[in-house]
């Protein structure tokens, strides 16, 4: 009798203690107030694209078979061409001709995203051929002058990005965007604010929770950014960028959507939707995991050692002069 009523106890124990367990089988800490902690250091280096590659067309996931050859061929290009001034990925970089990156310096992973237990072909994942969707006539020309860096009549004139001012390629968004190197991010969350410093170029968001955007009048580089939660995702909206970031030829009026999700201990999905009616014939998002890494993030002395724009405007001015002769 009295061991069937440790085991009776002991069965009671189980079912009593089964709740916590479940709500805690996610591994996803939680800060005082019960959101979700999405506090560390994190990374969104990897190689899937932006958009999906032509030879992929109709191909939304890999799966791991059909990525680990594709994926041994980006590290394989990047050891065969590390330190000259040809090859894809350096051309795709603007650094053909000029001397490149060498292997050491470029950090962009060397995975496909994992998303849903699958590898993504591109970032985008609407509309669903992993496209941006088609540009306006002006932010096609907006597009093209961003490549080419614009005027060279002064310092004022050239890109933020040329001139260490924001990360270049979107690194510190929104949207946040993987570039070639320094991919990693720390946040630091409160009640009301979230701080996300960048490592590229220090740049620092902060978003303000619960909060209404600032009047139409008052714009910034990386916008106003309002916060709140939607059960357990973080939702972070917004708006009032300048004229000058520019984002893949929006405007000033572009409205971008974040949500961040910690699916466990080591991830956060993050989504965004990029809208904005005079630049793009619809909206579109992208979504791809940031993963934990070990920090801390390290300073980006950016103009440390840096002739880039004393030498781009000597040279601009030296060409005016051979052509006046």
């Amino acid at each position: 009798m009295y061991h069937r009523f440790l085991v009776s106890l002991g069965a009671l124990s189980v079912l009593l203690a089964a709740p916590i367990l479940a709500q805690n089988s996610s591994g996803v800490p939680r800060t005082p107030d019960g959101h979700p902690d999405l506090q560390g250091t994190w990374t969104n280096a990897t190689i899937t694209p932006l958009e999906r590659p032509a030879a992929l067309a109709g191909k939304a996931t890999l799966t791991d078979a059909e990525a680990r050859p594709l994926e041994a061929k980006s590290v394989d290009e990047l050891a065969e061409y590390d330190g000259k001034s040809e090859g894809p990925l350096l051309t795709a970089t603007g650094s053909a001709g000029t001397g490149g990156y060498n292997a050491l310096f470029i950090d962009r992973g060397s995975e496909f995203a994992r998303v849903n237990g699958v590898k993504r072909t591109s970032l985008i994942i609407d509309p669903s051929d992993g496209k941006v969707p088609r540009l306006s006539a002006d932010a096609g020309r907006r597009l093209a002058l961003s490549y080419t860096g614009g005027s060279f009549d002064g310092v004022k004139d050239r890109p933020l990005s040329e001139r260490c001012l924001i990360g270049f390629g979107s690194t510190s968004g929104p949207p946040m965007l993987p570039v070639l190197y320094n991919n990693n991010y720390q946040i630091v969350e409160t009640p009301d604010h979230v701080l996300i410093l960048v490592e590229m170029v220090h740049d620092a968001r902060i978003i303000r929770m619960h909060a209404k955007h600032a009047s139409p009048e008052v714009r910034q580089w990386l916008g106003d950014s309002v916060g709140h939660w939607e059960g357990d995702t973080l939702v972070v909206d917004t708006t009032n960028f300048t004229d000058k970031t520019r984002f893949r030829g929006s405007t000033e009026n572009l409205h971008v959507v974040e949500r961040f999700t910690r699916t466990d201990a080591g991830t956060i999905l993050y989504q965004a939707t990029i809208d904005d009616p005079a630049a793009f014939a619809q909206p579109w998002t992208i979504e791809y995991p940031f993963l934990a890494t070990r920090g801390p993030i390290y300073e980006y002395a950016c103009h440390e050692g840096n002739y880039s724009l004393t030498d781009i405007l000597g040279g601009a001015r030296k060409k005016e002069a051979e052509t006046a002769r």
